[in-house]
């Protein structure tokens, strides 16, 4: 079963936060994050993922009623959580994208204590039918 782990931020503290970390900081996340990533690929379970860019990066898009894009600096909520980074895994059970979610969860964070920030676990349907 598929499954889209998602992390996200509060987008208006976006910058503070990023800020909060000092070099040894996001060096110790990083390799948190890439020993995470190891592990699922050498598993057999990844299938992507990526840390996005912060909200001053995102374009919002909508179509426009002349048929063309109307684009949008920033994220479409204003106040809102923003995705900073997801995986797409496939593996044998919900358990198992739950572990990998915790992990995830438990990066290190400023002063290397673990973040506990909320991860999310999405299913993703085999089918386009399915709710």
């Amino acid at each position: 079963m598929k499954y889209m782990i998602q992390m996200n931020v509060p987008a208006a503290q976006w910058d503070a936060i990023m800020s909060s970390y000092s070099k040894d900081d996001k060096e110790a996340m990083f390799a948190h994050m890439n020993a995470l990533n190891d592990d699922i690929n050498s598993a057999g379970e990844w299938v992507d993922g990526q840390g996005l860019g912060g909200p001053s990066q995102v374009k919002t898009v909508r179509a426009g009623s002349d048929g063309r894009p109307q684009m949008t600096d920033g994220p479409a909520q204003a106040g809102q959580n923003i995705l900073a980074g997801y995986w797409v895994v496939d593996v044998e059970s919900e358990d198992r994208a739950l572990e990998i979610a915790a992990r995830a969860s438990a990066c290190p964070g400023p002063g290397g204590k673990p973040g506990n920030d909320p991860v999310e676990v999405h299913p993703i349907s085999d089918s386009p039918l399915e709710a």
